[in-house]
């Protein structure tokens, strides 16, 4: 698999903001990609000076509106400007721009013919953000006009099914250079995996990005160096994954990527945003991810699409982990020893004998939940919206259920001695406690209870701070997460992570 350059995308009103932000990255980027279209006017004027003041190869861009970017004025005007930037070719090949990159119906012979004469890459692109794009090969080879473009192909995905779809068709495609990438957060595995794709490079942004470089999915180059360990994902790197919806933070990769580093294993883990979990395995598959990690919402239907599950994962009723074994997937569950150890730790007891425990929620994580507090002996009540659903998990545990709103605050009291949040209510949540980010907004703390929230993100949730603020024993989810995931890292890995 070839090792594609990383190329930062500079968004800088001026050359000089540009220059400092490139200062900050240079020993991560192979290429800088001057984005003229969000210079002030009097700046363009100067872009021939930039390859100059840098020390890295650039890539001239000047993206049109249309195609995404900012450049609003006509075609003569843009057309003038790549002139000016083109011309005057230096000596010193490193003070020129080192690549253009020219819309698949951007033809210009006089600029064409002037990048060639000075040595200059073309980059023929296409984005399309509405339409998945199909026919990759063939679309690639109508851009090489004269067979030295560099093709480049980046498409807004509707679906997790659209990316795989596009390493599927980039499986063999290695005779000439190419550029191929999935926008937005779908996307994501096209960017840390673009070695993969046999792409020439993959685009980057500052971690301070522009919204809409955040809205096209580039992660800035010290995540995936630093995290994803790209510049040494190679044929041999074995994959695993966290997949889920809409996977907009998770501290997996964090976990099992340090892991791996710590021990020596050429492993990436990435974060797979998906639409269902049955796209997610059809990924993983395409791609040999051989283990996962399953999030909200498909603890449960992800088991609907597996060939077995471990006696565990059966009785819980869900599942958080699938591993390859034998051309197979196999569903396990390590939710439950998550939490139970991190439960454990929390309150310095081995057994909940006499403890009465409210579980807010009833979806996968607080099947999870329930069996681990019937596995230690407690007692407890399972509070959600949707009465059914709590009724369900309530009878698998033996244990009892009520609605989870202003009529049961007296039932909830009851079974206040441990309170454990399980939904995804105020997860990302920065807001002051309010109805909306608090599940129990309308709980009265004694100060007496124990409050654990399986969300992490932020550290002190709202729900947290408004318990702690009555002097509550608290906890966030890391430590759930982080002992689950060194349970996922041993049944990935065949290690003990610790």
């Amino acid at each position: 698999m070839d090792k594609p350059l990383v190329c930062l995308t500079l968004t800088g009103k001026t050359l000089q903001e540009n220059v400092e932000t490139l200062e900050k990255y240079s020993r991560y980027v192979d290429i800088a990609e001057l984005r003229v279209d969000y210079l002030s006017e009097e700046e363009q004027l100067y872009v021939r000076r930039f390859p100059a003041m840098v020390n890295v190869p650039c890539l001239l861009n000047i993206r049109r509106v249309s195609e995404g970017g900012k450049y609003s004025s006509s075609d003569f005007s843009r057309t003038a400007l790549f002139g000016r930037a083109l011309a005057f070719a230096d000596q010193n090949p490193s003070k020129n721009f080192a690549y253009v990159d020219f819309e698949e119906d951007f033809h210009v012979s006089g600029l064409h013919d002037a990048a060639l004469a000075f040595g200059v890459k073309i980059i023929r692109s296409v984005h399309d953000f509405e339409n998945p794009v199909v026919n990759i090969r063939e679309r690639c080879e109508k851009m090489r006009k004269t067979g030295y473009e560099i093709p480049k192909i980046a498409f807004m995905p509707k679906t997790l099914s659209d990316v795989t779809r596009l390493f599927k068709e980039a499986e063999q495609f290695t005779d000439f250079e190419h550029i191929l990438c999935a926008m937005g957060p779908l996307g994501t595995p096209s960017r840390i995996l673009a070695g993969k794709l046999h792409s020439y490079l993959t685009y980057t942004s500052p971690k301070t990005m522009d919204d809409s470089m955040k809205g096209i999915g580039h992660i800035d180059p010290v995540t995936l160096s630093d995290l994803y360990n790209f510049k040494n994902i190679d044929e041999n790197t074995k994959l695993c994954a966290v997949t889920g919806y809409p996977l907009k933070v998770s501290s997996s990769p964090l976990i099992h990527n340090s892991g791996y580093r710590t021990h020596g294993m050429n492993r990436v883990f990435i974060p797979l945003p998906s639409t269902s979990a049955a796209e997610s395995l059809e990924f993983a598959e395409q791609v040999g991810i051989t283990g996962m990690a399953v999030t909200v919402p498909y603890k449960e239907d992800v088991m609907r699409h597996i060939e077995e599950i471990d006696s565990e994962s059966g009785e819980i009723g869900a599942c958080n982990t699938v591993v390859r074994e034998d051309g197979r997937w196999v569903g396990k569950n390590t939710d439950a020893e998550g939490f139970r150890r991190a439960l454990v730790e929390f309150l310095g007891v081995e057994k909940l004998r006499h403890r009465k425990v409210a579980i807010i929620g009833a979806g996968g994580a607080a099947h999870a939940v329930a069996y681990a507090i019937k596995q230690l002996g407690g007692k407890a009540c399972i509070f959600n919206r949707t009465l059914s659903t709590a009724k369900e998990l309530a009878e698998r545990f033996g244990f009892e259920y009520a609605p989870l709103s202003p009529e049961s605050t007296v039932t909830l009291e009851k079974y206040s001695d441990i309170i454990i949040q399980t939904t995804n209510v105020g997860m990302n949540s920065k807001e002051p406690p309010s109805k909306e980010n608090n599940p129990i907004w309308f709980y009265q703390f004694k100060g007496t209870e124990n409050l654990f929230d399986i969300v992490y993100d932020p550290e002190t949730t709202p729900v947290m701070a408004v318990a702690k603020s009555c002097g509550c024993n608290v906890s966030n989810g890391f430590p759930m997460l982080k002992y689950q995931g060194y349970k996922q890292f041993y049944y990935f890995t065949g290690v003990e992570y610790e």
